[in-house]
């Protein structure tokens, strides 16, 4: 009998995300690809890495130091994980600067993009080198000796520095010489990091820093610079307020922000010819140990480099430009005509974003509309939806937003739109001590008639009209009764004062969710053991909560056929003897980011579908508001099932297939050779499908005890 508690069932979390980021870095080595999204790629592995360090090996280094074990499933104490990820990440390190020196620069020095070093430079390129440090360069930068009476400068978190060798005097002239000193200078980050040189032929660039680097000699007069490196600290970047004790929330955590860059330090990048002598130094300076340490070949902060694509419009060399589809009820003269006939869905990014922001914009100005709620986590900085709930507030509607403050990485863009809301009569509320408000919920209250109607909008995705271009998500428009019902108490529960509602349609975390979800897993596990088919289908970016992890054990071991696609974090293990012979899961990297969360429970036409703000992690369980909704529309729920979730399931050119041991390999061609790249055929859906047509490109045929039956009502994508 095989014991569910078991730590060798569970993937270690970190170690299962650095995976992730290696099917990442996988895109960037993919030759089929243009030379441009492979350096996104290689940026977003970059990026991802960032954040990565700043807040989960920051915290196991705060775990480690203070003594504390909290151990996950796997079991591996801080120390171990600490441990594990150095190996795991310096080798992608290592790779990562392979395929930025061998395999990229190259293919740009082909296509005329050239990133010249000093050595490079024909004397026209030096003249004009010059001429570029001393009127653009020279001025923002500021020397830092490092000496008994200059201490170590606090540099701020990802900052692109240069740590100096300095002698007093010309080294020529042995006589005069002195000992060497350390000196630092900050790469000004309100600077390009591409300067332009003149060239003949296509194009040419020189690095910021190998610019400074080359003009050292400027910055300290009557000494020799002997020795030049490029290095950037990454810091613990999480903020700790204690929501009980604050006053002022809002003030609590501005202050917090400010004193986060003084965060310690948790890596140390630097350029691979450092010398011992100045990696020593840094370490000792930054009080990290040499396997904080991550040597790179090629430029530091690669994001910077994704600017090459924006002198480079050929478009051989980047993907097809997309054109998000607009939805056929966009035609219609109001939204809310729209959706008062029926529910709704949009496929983002195959779909625009459009009626999502025409939602709330229509709502600002219509005249019978009374009142809007809604939730914010994270926006852009000029967001089209904040600006429509100013402009509601200004027209004298009840508008009550709640604003995470918490959202990580976004702090200060929320707290900008919080202030600047609150400044225009908006009613600001920011959210349950103790808890994330994560759920994307928007309520839209209209008088009509002799009566009152109440609108809402669900998503799997934030209302950022940025990212909804590049993220798979789903919206859900209706104006069902019961779900009004439930949505209006999650907002009383937000804002007021109020015990937990029974819901009627929604599961809420952090109270119902968890355990409607064991209650559908256990449902399938129990048609199963009665000989019944058993049938789950779940679409989410990471997987870790070890309660539900082992409720899929135990429904495959009953015998229900169970696939995920989870992009990102999977801890559990599939195909294990005894186990989790049922279980496969795979994980699809491409274009667009995979983030729509969507599950379904069942068979046939009875199946339950969902979509969810929440993935299934302890988390969003436990520590954040998070909402899952039932999609009862059949033709949207078979929608979901054929497209959002059944193309990812026969995909075969990107998806990656979780083994046993916790590596993903690519999952081999159908029997007819048949290459699917989901993303791709979803393009091309929304390119040729009409309201006229009904079929999908593909049926959903993801397992064989799965007889679905056709779409009785026309899809609603058409051509922008």
């Amino acid at each position: 009998m095989v014991d569910p508690s078991d730590r060798h069932l569970f993937i270690n979390r970190e170690l299962s995300w650095l995976a992730f980021n290696e099917r990442v870095l996988a895109e960037a080595r993919n030759a089929t690809l243009p030379i441009h999204e492979r350096i996104k790629f290689l940026s977003i592995v970059s990026s991802n890495l960032d954040e990565f360090f700043m807040v989960r090996v920051a915290g196991l280094k705060q775990q480690a130091t203070g003594g504390i074990a909290e151990l996950p499933a796997d079991g591996m104490i801080p120390q171990e994980q600490l441990a594990a990820i150095s190996d795991r990440a310096h080798q992608m390190v290592t790779e990562q600067s392979r395929v930025w020196t061998r395999e990229l620069v190259p293919l740009l020095s082909a296509n005329g993009l050239n990133l010249l070093t000093r050595d490079d430079l024909t004397a026209e390129q030096k003249v004009a080198a010059r001429q570029a440090f001393q009127t653009q360069v020279f001025p923002a930068l500021t020397p830092l000796a490092v000496d008994p009476g200059h201490p170590f400068p606090h540099l701020r978190n990802k900052s692109l520095n240069l740590a100096m060798v300095v002698r007093r005097g010309d080294r020529r002239r042995k006589k005069e010489a002195t000992e060497s000193s350390m000196a630092v200078v900050q790469v000004p980050s309100v600077l390009p990091r591409l300067v332009t040189m003149p060239t003949t032929t296509g194009s040419a660039f020189l690095l910021l820093e190998e610019l400074i680097s080359m003009h050292a000699s400027d910055l300290f007069p009557g000494f020799a610079v002997e020795q030049s490196f490029t290095f950037r600290v990454t810091r613990n970047w999480d903020i700790d307020v204690d929501e009980e004790e604050s006053i002022d929330l809002l003030a609590s955590i501005q202050q917090e922000l400010r004193r986060r860059d003084r965060g310690a330090a948790v890596r140390l990048e630097i350029d691979d010819s450092a010398t011992p002598a100045i990696e020593t130094m840094l370490t000792n300076a930054l009080k990290l140990s040499p396997s904080d340490v991550y040597r790179v070949q090629g430029p530091l902060q690669v994001s910077d480099l994704t600017a090459m694509s924006d002198v480079d419009q050929r478009p051989e060399n980047r993907v097809e430009v997309f054109v998000p589809a607009q939805p056929a009820f966009m035609k219609e003269d109001s939204i809310f005509a729209a959706i008062s006939q029926r529910d709704l869905l949009v496929h983002h990014p195959y779909e625009s974003f459009d009626p999502v922001v025409r939602l709330l914009e229509e709502a600002a100005d219509d005249p019978n509309v009374l009142a809007i709620k809604q939730t914010l986590y994270r926006t852009t900085g000029d967001s089209p939806i904040g600006r429509a709930l100013v402009r509601a507030s200004e027209n004298g509607k009840q508008v009550a937003v709640l604003v995470e403050l918490k959202a990580r990485l976004d702090e200060a863009n929320n707290i900008a739109w919080a202030r600047r809301m609150e400044d225009n009569g908006v009613h600001v509320v920011y959210g349950l001590i103790g808890l994330k408000t994560h759920c994307k919920v928007t309520l839209v209250v209209r008088r009509e008639g002799n009566g009152i109607r109440r609108y809402v909008h669900l998503g799997t995705g934030n209302y950022n009209s940025a990212t909804a271009r590049s993220y798979t998500d789903v919206s859900l428009f209706t104006a069902r009764p019961e779900m009004a019902d439930d949505v209006t108490a999650l907002f009383n529960l937000l804002t007021g004062y109020s015990t937990q509602p029974n819901w009627k349609r929604l599961a809420v975390a952090p109270n119902t969710l968890q355990t409607r979800v064991l209650e559908l897993i256990e449902r399938e596990a129990q048609k199963a053991k009665k000989g019944e088919p058993g049938r789950i289908i779940g679409k989410m970016n990471a997987l870790v909560d070890p309660v539900t992890i082992r409720a899929l054990y135990a429904a495959s071991q009953a015998g229900v056929e169970i696939d995920l696609l989870v992009r990102g974090i999977c801890c559990l293990r599939p195909g294990v003897p005894g186990v989790s012979e049922r279980i496969r899961v795979i994980s699809v990297v491409d274009r667009f980011l995979e983030h729509a969360r969507v599950f379904s429970f069942g068979t046939g036409p009875a199946t339950d579908v969902f979509i969810s703000s929440a993935d299934w992690m302890p988390r969003n369980f436990h520590r954040r508001v998070e909402v899952m909704a039932p999609v009862e529309d059949p033709a949207l729920k078979l929608r979901l099932l054929d497209e959002v979730m059944g193309l990812g399931l026969k995909d075969n050119v990107k998806a990656r297939q979780l083994q046993p041991d916790g590596s993903y390999l690519p999952r081999p061609l159908a029997l007819d050779g048949q290459t699917i790249r989901s993303q791709t055929m979803m393009l091309e859906l929304v390119k040729r499908q009409s309201p006229a047509t009904a079929e999908p490109v593909l049926r959903h045929v993801a397992s064989p005890v799965e007889k679905l039956e056709p779409r009785a009502t026309p899809g609603t994508i058409t051509a922008a």
